[in-house]
């Protein structure tokens, strides 16, 4: 009896102290492990001071959170988004302190973004949540937010976060915090699609201004919480084991989980207005479609008049992020990804019917490419899905601009993609609809060999009045 009793108060207070420790990072930051660096980039982003916030609640001893097929299928795949809030308001006069703390109660429930890559015996990679913590960026930019704006230097306003060389070091996701010199606030975070999609991502953002809001989720139950179980092949449809168009595999960049670019790339975003978007349907007799389908339409026409090193594109990637569907846990990668042929030379089509295509002639993809991770027991070849083609993203059903904190919304919202290959992709989501009072239009986004980049600029710029 004494012995167990010793036993039962050794762990009580080995859990008090680790979770007094946790608390401590908060109110004094210089117990956590700081780094700063200085320097600026083309957003005159400065003094970078670095550190890690760990959950509220330990998740458990030696817990593994298994990943799906389609979670490896997205491995070397990482998604930027970034939150811009104007000064003067109550967002951004939120304290790091205060910020570090609701992102202290947000990972008690989204746990296994504080874990870190391990690889079974077979060699599949697995999360152990091993309460590692999330990266956090402090950092001043010199310029005001109407400056930055302009200017697109996004990048800066997300940490660089890519999985290796020391993958089981590597965190998952970075939120980085940056003060404009106007008194404006950036959040910016950098997720691994490993993790989830960009729904999960946006999920999580959610979730954490509803704890900056004061309304923090009720307490998890980790023992109750699903894990993701790889598909057994005999359950699959008819078709899942072809080798899916969407996706190559990749060379990655020594043992980092990024793959390599045999083209240099280049990236920028343009903006349609409600305006311009009915203008454009109305041009192209695309009345009916999406906004999304006829951008996608309209880029995939321009891009195919400047054909790259593998000629026209007549087939192209398309992903579906469904916001509106269940989802069984926090984390996943729930998109659909496919295919659209188009049988005669995309630069000859009528946009109406390169709309028609993205629209009703979309292959499903994603059970093969499921079943291709899964045909190994290590999880399978790494893999390019965003760029193993032109791939177009769609992203519109994610309501950016409802996030709510502190009684306001995001003035801009930017969304972006690292690990993308030589053909490219088109990100699509929804612009700042107080800006323009027409009902918002559409942000895209856009990362090509810098060629392609020049040429589409021009098109766009020369022929519909889009910059």
């Amino acid at each position: 009896p004494t012995y167990l009793a010793l036993s039962r108060s050794l762990y009580i207070y080995i859990y008090i102290s680790s979770v007094v420790v946790k608390a401590l990072v908060f109110v004094y930051p210089k117990l956590t492990s700081n780094m700063v660096s200085t320097g600026s980039g083309g957003g005159e982003v400065t003094d970078r001071r670095m550190s890690t916030v760990v959950p509220a609640e330990v998740a458990g001893e030696n817990r593994m959170q298994e990943v799906t097929n389609m979670d490896l299928a997205m491995r070397l795949h990482y998604l930027r988004v970034v939150y811009y809030f104007p000064a003067g308001g109550a967002a951004a006069g939120l304290t790091v302190p205060e910020l570090k703390y609701a992102l202290f109660l947000l990972l008690e429930v989204y746990y296994p973004a504080c874990g870190r890559i391990r690889l079974s015996e077979s060699g599949r990679a697995v999360i152990k949540c091993n309460d590692s913590g999330v990266r956090v960026v402090e950092a001043r930019c010199g310029l005001t937010v109407d400056q930055l704006l302009p200017a697109g230097h996004h990048r800066d306003l997300a940490a660089d976060n890519v999985l290796g060389p020391d993958v089981h070091f590597s965190p998952l996701v970075i939120v980085q915090f940056t003060r404009f010199k106007c008194g404006g606030l950036a959040m910016g975070f950098s997720w691994s699609h490993l993790l989830g999609d960009a729904v999960s991502a946006a999920n999580f953002v959610r979730m954490y201004a509803q704890i900056l809001n004061g309304n923090p989720p009720p307490k998890p139950h980790h023992h109750q919480s699903p894990q993701a179980v790889p598909e057994d092949p005999a359950t699959k449809p008819p078709g899942a084991t072809v080798h899916p168009l969407s996706v190559k595999q990749a060379k990655t960049l020594q043992d980092r989980w990024l793959p390599t670019n045999e083209l240099k790339m280049g990236s920028f975003s343009f903006r349609v207005t409600g305006t311009q978007l009915k203008d454009l349907q109305s041009k192209a007799s695309a009345n009916g479609r999406t906004p999304f389908q006829v951008i996608s339409a309209l880029v995939w026409q321009r891009l195919a008049k400047f054909p790259g090193h593998g000629g026209e594109p007549t087939v192209v990637t398309v992903c579906k992020s469904n916001a509106s569907a269940a989802r069984g846990w926090v984390v996943s990668n729930q998109q659909a990804v496919g295919t659209v042929r188009a049988e005669s030379p995309p630069s000859q089509a009528p946009l109406s019917e390169l709309a028609r295509l993205i629209a009703e002639g979309f292959v499903d993809e994603s059970r093969g490419i499921e079943a291709l991770v899964g045909s190994g027991t290590d999880g399978g070849p790494h893999l390019v899905v965003y760029g193993a083609n032109l791939t177009f993203v769609d992203l519109e059903e994610i309501e950016a601009y409802e996030l709510e904190v502190k009684g306001e919304n995001p003035v801009f919202v930017n969304y972006s993609m690292d690990g993308v290959g030589d053909e490219g992709a088109v990100l699509v989501f929804q612009g700042e609809k107080a800006a323009w009072g027409d009902g918002g239009g559409r942000t895209v986004n856009v990362i090509l060999p810098e060629d392609q980049v020049l040429h589409l600029r021009e098109e766009l710029e020369r022929d519909w009045g889009i910059a």
